[in-house]
């Protein structure tokens, strides 16, 4: 699994880390919602298809027909309708700030010179590779191990940025992670990630999946291909080297099941055991360069890996290394590099990996770029032009009745043992949601950003990112910190904080809608924001008591049954299968798909609480639960390109949307709603419905 993927894990469980991406393209007619009073879009139902059927099919099967994935997307859904909208408003909101000619100090003017410099391919172009020569030249000049060190410590940042949707894990050997260690109550760490691949995850190195064969081949031409621009005498050689290096890092990493397991990434490391236990680095200059010399502890996450990364460092030829810096130097800033490279590095990461035949308008990428980069400047302009008070005030108030419910269905376990349950409660009570917004905005005084100079921004940006990080250390936690974007589609969980983020960007439809019936809402974001109070609660945030320490708080028994309930859970979604031969993988999706489920129930009993025991409306024909449970599917409607679909389900903890969307299958209410019978194929007997929290 990749270091950017795990530090979210780490702060906890995000909707979807693949739709929610803000590589989107322009709207397109066919995708357009027609919305009624209920706030189900009616034409993209299929009322011709039998709901116990084909549950998916009845509430979207009409967007599924008329809808085709636009040439520069790999897949289009919920999460590219809603980021239609933030995407429409950010063209706004950049036309206003790139005319309001800012001060370059101000934030205002530090984005209009990052997205102007961004944008300007011509220039970046006339310039060459003379950004990164600086970089390039430092390399060339290691001549030892010891250099090396440093060299690879100076690379290291926090990778943590959702928005950055062409890579997909770190660049730097190691990736960096600070929040509270996973059992040292009330201190913060500095966390060590494995990292180094250019591809996804270890299995693209070693599988013998003759698609990821083929994937190889084709990483190896894009290697060679950034080598050659980089102007190496014998860029073919280089790219052989550094790809043979890559399978050893590969070979040193954590699968993506043992990265999951919190318990075994539990390991706080002193300095001294650190370099007693991973020779091969010099780390006094590993850690100097990284800013770290005078930390003192560490959590080893990856405590199997790093003395192998290590050794790789010590064993590997100095020449290597040289060339795999080089390139992961070229790689992280292919975007405002020469046309070779930004082509070359789409051909790989957009088409041969996902299936994208083309890539964005360039002006699209800018204001991505711009976001990602300086994400809370972004943010604060964003929300205050964009989201009402009245919407937060809104949204606010469902996550405290969800909390409610979940509460209830907790109170309600009669099996569960006193002690567990009271620390279970504790913990919803005690959750801290983040709707819309921070309280406090990040302060981007110490960036300089130049109008000119897209090379030299994106590093800068990432340093003050990591130097961000870095503030954290040595001070309590923030459990008000968050760690999204508001400009972006998506949730998390943040178990070490105990903490919900749910940025402003997703509040809108198809999750949230102001004018639209409680049923939809609760329905749509409703069971997002029970997605997320669930994750507190799945197979990891289980493991996390209320204060986000990493401890046994269940009783055996109790243990026991909550384990077996996911077992079933992960045999279930085993059986689906988009392709032949590909399964979606229900234990690696286990965490996501209990959340699903506890998530939905929990939005499910909020919402009929919301009625304080009047009946539902019957609204376009449709009965209140009807409608709670297509709002529900409709946010989970999603077409991918096979590409994508399977690198999503090789690597990915959440399963595609069109299985989320059969979480309906293990609640008693939908087969009561659509009059699911024995006999329809998507019919489950009542022993067989997964039961999570009640």
């Amino acid at each position: 699994m990749n270091t950017r993927t795990i530090a979210l894990l780490l702060a906890g469980a995000a909707v979807s880390l693949t739709a929610a991406a803000c590589n989107t393209a322009a709207p397109d007619k066919q995708a357009t919602a027609k919305v009624s009073a209920s706030g189900i879009d009616l034409a993209a139902m299929d009322k011709g298809v039998k709901p116990g059927d084909d549950f998916y099919a009845y509430a979207n099967g009409g967007w599924l027909k008329r809808t085709e994935i636009p040439a520069d997307r790999s897949s289009i859904g919920g999460f590219y309708i809603a980021d239609q909208e933030r995407e429409k408003n950010s063209v706004a909101l950049f036309d206003s700030i790139l005319k309001s000619n800012a001060a370059a100090t101000s934030d205002q003017g530090r984005i209009a010179n990052f997205y102007k410099a961004y944008l300007d391919t011509a220039a970046i172009d006339k310039a060459g590779m003379a950004p990164a020569q600086a970089d390039l030249a430092a390399i060339s000049a290691i001549a030892d191990k010891g250099q090396l060190s440093a060299a690879i410590g100076k690379t290291i940042r926090a990778d943590v940025d959702p928005l950055n949707a062409t890579q997909f894990g770190t660049d730097h050997l190691f990736g960096i992670f600070v929040t509270q260690g996973l059992n040292t109550p009330g201190e913060t760490l500095p966390y060590i990630l494995q990292g180094g691949l250019g591809m996804p995850d270890r299995d693209y190195y070693l599988s013998p999946d003759p698609k990821k064969v083929e994937l190889r081949g084709k990483y190896h031409a894009y290697v060679e291909a950034v080598m050659t621009a980089a102007g190496n005498p014998d860029p073919k050689a280089a790219a052989d080297r550094i790809i043979a290096l890559e399978t050893k890092i590969a070979g040193a990493h954590a699968t993506i099941a043992e990265s999951e397991d919190f318990s075994s990434g539990a390991k706080v490391w002193t300095r001294a055991e650190l370099e007693q236990k991973a020779p091969g680095i010099d780390w006094g200059q590993l850690l100097g360069n990284a800013q770290l010399g005078s930390a003192q502890k560490f959590e080893a996450y990856h405590g199997g890996a790093i003395p192998k990364l290590a050794a790789l460092v010590g064993s590997e030829p100095l020449d290597a290394w040289k060339d795999w810096l080089a390139f992961h130097t070229l790689n992280e800033h292919a975007s405002v590099l020469p046309a070779a490279i930004r082509d070359a590095n789409f051909a790989f990461y957009g088409t041969a990996l996902r299936g994208t035949p083309q890539q964005r308008p360039r002006d699209k990428q800018a204001l991505n770029a711009t976001s990602g980069a300086l994400p809370d400047a972004v943010g604060k302009a964003y929300v205050d032009k964009y989201f009402p008070a009245a919407n937060k005030a809104a949204i606010q108030g469902m996550a405290d009745n969800i909390k409610a419910a979940f509460a209830k269905r907790v109170q309600g376990l009669t099996s569960m043992a006193p002690s567990t349950k009271a620390e279970a409660l504790k913990k919803v009570e005690t959750i801290i949601v983040g709707v819309g917004y921070p309280d406090s905005w990040r302060d981007y005084s110490r960036v300089n950003i130049s109008p000119t100079n897209a090379y030299a921004n994106l590093s800068a940006a990432d340093a003050d990112n990591y130097t961000n990080q870095l503030a954290k250390l040595g001070k309590p936690m923030n459990r008000a910190e968050w760690w999204m974007p508001a400009q972006l589609v998506n949730a998390v969980n943040l178990p070490v904080q105990n903490a919900l983020n749910f940025p402003a960007a997703i509040l809108v439809r198809p999750f949230y809608d102001p004018n639209a019936d409680a049923a939809f809402n609760y329905g749509a974001i409703g069971a997002t924001i029970g997605h997320e109070i669930s994750h507190s609660f799945d197979n990891n945030g289980a493991l996390f008591d209320s204060t986000g320490n990493l401890r046994n708080w269940w009783t055996p028994a109790d243990f026991a049954k909550f384990q077996q309930s996911g077992r079933s859970l992960a045999e279930q979604f085993d059986q689906y299968s988009p392709f032949p031969g590909v399964h979606v993988k229900g234990e690696q999706t286990l965490g996501e798909n209990i959340a699903d489920v506890a998530g939905l129930q929990a939005a499910y009993d909020a919402y009929h609480a919301s009625l304080n025991g009047k009946p539902a409306p019957v609204i376009d024909g449709l009965t209140g639960d009807q409608r709670f449970f297509i709002a529900y599917e409709q946010s989970w409607a999603e077409k991918a390109r096979e590409e994508s679909l399977r690198q999503q389900i090789a690597t990915n903890g959440h399963a595609p949307g069109q299985y989320r969307a059969l979480t309906v299958r293990n609640l008693d209410a939908w087969y009561t709603a659509f009059n699911v019978k024995p006999g329809d194929k998507l019919y489950l007997a009542p022993d067989k419905r997964v039961r999570i929290w009640g």
